[in-house]
């Protein structure tokens, strides 16, 4: 049966369309983000499989293969432990997928990432740049939770200091500043292989381990200082989300609508440099985990409004990078694996996008 009735014509010739029925109104009114009652239903039935998928990780995470018998103290000690590495995924997912998700509409562009930004080559460099002038102990002259806060800070001032200086003035750009974004980023990459090649065996080694994104390299002693900072950012965009729906749609509609387009953009980046700084300081660089969690997110969600890509987007994250380890882990026994996995498949997606497109 077709969604509206045919018009009818009357004997003086006129057409004359009846309304449609209520089921039929029922079919094609959806809330707003949605356009249809099914597209509503739909999204909610994919919240809801991906929440319990996300819960059974979770729980397979804390309590798969515990060697200890269970109620032991020893038990609940290596509950703790692992516990602690679902908070570290949890906080990465987060970061990762709101990050990339405001920063492409910031942007208005889907196939990039924070990462363009330089955030991960500065990473990169003062890493190197510890073990070349400090030697093996410059890996543990960065531990702790001084070292952990001034790496946060370096990064999200190297973010400042681009947007103030790019976006500001008569001739402010976007564009510009994610090309200016990329050179600094290249060049950063480029000092830290040099100083890399100056590096003796040993030393190298230990760079490397420092330098792949590892759940292993997060401490615990960093969380009180990271899960704020996560949540007070994430928070925040996801409540300013009808504001960035606004954005999305580009600089003319966002002024015409009477919003200040560069103040906007300005605050989403530092949010945005804010998230990527805590994931990256703190399991280290992971390039394609928010473009591939983004990309997803954006067929899943099958809506506009941020308010629902968000959660979509974190639950797809915490499916992928929590499924990932848990599999890598106690199946392959090679938990250090997974970003190795994720950046292979989040490259592979990015590429397909690209290609798919026919531009960039």
């Amino acid at each position: 049966m077709p969604d509206t009735q045919a018009p009818v014509t009357t004997d003086r010739g006129a057409a004359v369309v009846t309304p449609p029925t209520p089921a039929v109104q029922k079919r094609h009114t959806g809330t707003g983000a949605f356009s249809t009652v099914r597209q509503q239903r739909r999204y909610w039935i994919l919240v809801g499989v991906l929440a319990l998928l996300s819960v059974v990780i979770a729980v397979g995470l804390v309590a798969w293969d515990n060697p200890v018998q269970f109620g032991t103290a020893g038990y609940w000690r290596i509950t703790r432990m692992r516990a602690t590495n679902l908070v570290v995924i949890l906080l990465v997912v987060v970061c990762q997928a709101v990050a990339t998700v405001s920063f492409q509409s910031a942007t208005n562009n889907r196939i990039i990432t924070p990462s363009i930004m330089g955030f991960e080559a500065l990473y990169v460099a003062i890493q190197t740049a510890a073990v070349f002038f400090l030697g093996a102990v410059g890996v543990t002259t960065l531990q702790g939770v001084p070292q952990f806060a001034l790496m946060l800070v370096l990064m999200v001032g190297f973010a400042l200091m681009l947007y103030g200086w790019l976006l500001s003035g008569k001739y402010a750009n976007l564009q510009v500043m994610l090309l200016v974004g990329i050179v600094l980023g290249g060049g950063l990459g480029s000092v830290a292989t040099f100083m890399q090649r100056m590096l003796t065996p040993s030393e190298f080694d230990i760079l490397t381990a420092k330098l792949f994104g590892s759940v292993s390299n997060a401490d615990a002693s960093y969380l009180p200082l990271a899960i704020p900072l996560c949540v007070a950012a994430a928070g925040t965009l996801w409540w300013r989300s009808r504001r960035l729906n606004i954005v999305a749609l580009g600089k003319d509609v966002t002024t015409n609508l009477g919003m200040n387009h560069r103040r906007e953009i300005i605050l989403i980046l530092f949010l945005v440099s804010v998230l990527m700084a805590t994931t990256t300081a703190l399991v280290g660089p992971l390039t394609f985990l928010g473009f591939l969690v983004a990309t997803l997110a954006y067929q899943f969600a099958n809506t506009h409004d941020h308010r629902f890509v968000f959660p979509v987007a974190i639950l797809t994250g915490f499916v992928i990078l929590g499924g990932a380890y848990f599999v890598l882990k106690n199946i392959f026994y090679a938990e250090g694996a997974v970003s190795i996995i994720i950046e292979a498949v989040g490259g592979t997606a990015f590429l397909y996008v690209i290609l798919r497109k026919g531009r960039l």
